[in-house]
């Protein structure tokens, strides 16, 4: 190892004061204290729960916690500093017996709960700090969950399990419809919304994520072929972004998309009195909202000609402003996601190819111009976004709906 400097011992012992200073603020129940130790703007993650910045998200969150526990104890277990880092060691107990903490009141139950901070220090002065806590185990202290092992406990499980089970046949198991490609098709009851899966050199690109509940089904499917590497959308709706929240993989659309998936989906256009079944205007508004993650946040836009994972992006907009299909040259292959429908909106049964219904389009004329601009590509076989394939004379069918 090499020797220490008196540069870099200096250091560390301005860390650690710093450090022990900051966690006897904690330990005081001193949240003006604790934020004297920070640099402005500093950072605090409790990883996998929430980010906290200095100095209003501190007074909030350690204001509440001194508040639900009047008797709040923290305790220093082991400090190592390297630099201008410091693993701390804590213990902190209490009782639960002051004011409501993030909305749950007080059971007076005791906690003892152990964690880690990761600790940077900078000029004396904290700037970022990563937490580390059992937050299962906190919970059960608290009465918010049951006891391990507990029959309530077991109970819980077996409800989990059987929704993962329903869940299973909400989505069929992936096909392989092409060359690299495969389909994941899901949605009860006829598994009528289809998704893609896209290998490449830098992992797997899922095209349409459908609906939230195929979210488990496209994330196991892809485990197998290798990471996810990006989620690309054809259209905003529910029924194409709602698996992608729970595949934390970067969000991609196009740019006129772009709002809608960061706002409702597109639900903003949709006019559900064009829906000839009356019933359908009452459940079907619902049933997309339970179909659906709400908005995601968009990592890139692709546009006409980009490249992604083999294939070339083609803009198609109508169903949404911003709808886009992927076409592949070598094997005439396009993935038109609702440039055309093959679904029945009432039954979600096979129809024949035509034009989306126009309650959930943004312009049928677009989709008229955009049903054109594919049948000019010349397919040999067009996958939609619902059912499929469009096979035959895929050409001469694609202008008759366009004539339609």
């Amino acid at each position: 190892m090499p020797e220490a400097t008196a540069e870099s011992t200096d250091v560390e012992a301005q860390t650690e004061a710093v450090v022990r200073s900051y966690f006897g603020a904690v330990a005081a129940r001193d949240v003006e204290g604790m934020i004297e130790h920070w640099t402005p703007g500093g950072v605090g993650r409790f990883v996998g729960d929430r980010e906290l910045t200095v100095p209003e998200g501190y007074r909030r969150e350690f204001g509440q916690t001194f508040a639900a526990f009047p008797d709040f104890e923290f305790q220093i277990t082991d400090l190592y500093v390297h630099g201008e880092q410091a693993t701390v060691r804590w213990r902190a107990r209490g009782t639960f017996c002051g004011k409501p903490w993030d909305g749950i009141e007080p059971t007076g139950a005791r906690i003892d709960v152990e964690g880690v901070d990761l600790v940077t220090a900078r000029y004396g002065k904290l700037v970022a700090l990563d937490a580390f806590v059992n937050y299962a185990d906190f919970a059960r202290q608290i009465g918010l969950l049951p006891p391990a092992g507990s029959p309530t406990e077991q109970r819980m499980y077996g409800l989990m399990n059987a929704r993962t089970r329903l869940g299973r046949r909400i989505a069929a198991d992936p096909e392989r419809i092409a060359d690299g490609v495969w389909r994941i098709a899901g949605g009860a009851p006829t598994r009528f919304i289809n998704a893609y899966l896209i290998e490449g050199a830098d992992g797997v690109t899922v095209f349409d994520a459908g609906s939230k509940q195929m979210g488990p089904a496209i994330s196991t499917a892809a485990a197998a072929l290798g990471p996810i590497a990006r989620v690309v959308l054809g259209n905003a709706h529910a029924d194409h972004r709602g698996g992608a929240a729970g595949l934390r993989a970067p969000v991609c659309c196009h740019e006129r998309d772009r709002p809608d998936v960061e706002g409702d989906g597109g639900a903003h256009y949709f006019d559900y009195r064009l829906l000839g079944f009356p019933p359908a205007r009452f459940l079907v508004p619902r049933v997309m909202a339970s179909w659906d993650c709400g908005p995601l946040a968009v990592a890139e836009t692709v546009a006409e000609g980009d490249e992604v994972a083999g294939f070339r992006v083609v803009e198609l907009p109508g169903h949404s402003p911003g709808t886009i299909g992927l076409w592949r040259e070598g094997d005439r292959l396009a993935l038109a996601n609702d440039c055309f429908a093959m679904v029945d909106v009432y039954t979600t049964r096979p129809a024949p190819a035509a034009l989306p219904h126009p309650a959930f389009n943004f312009s049928t004329e677009q989709c008229r111009e955009s049903a054109r601009k594919l049948a000019e590509l010349d397919p040999d076989t067009c996958w939609p976004g619902h059912h499929g394939p469009l096979t035959g004379d895929v050409r001469g069918t694609l202008e008759r709906i366009a004539a339609a």
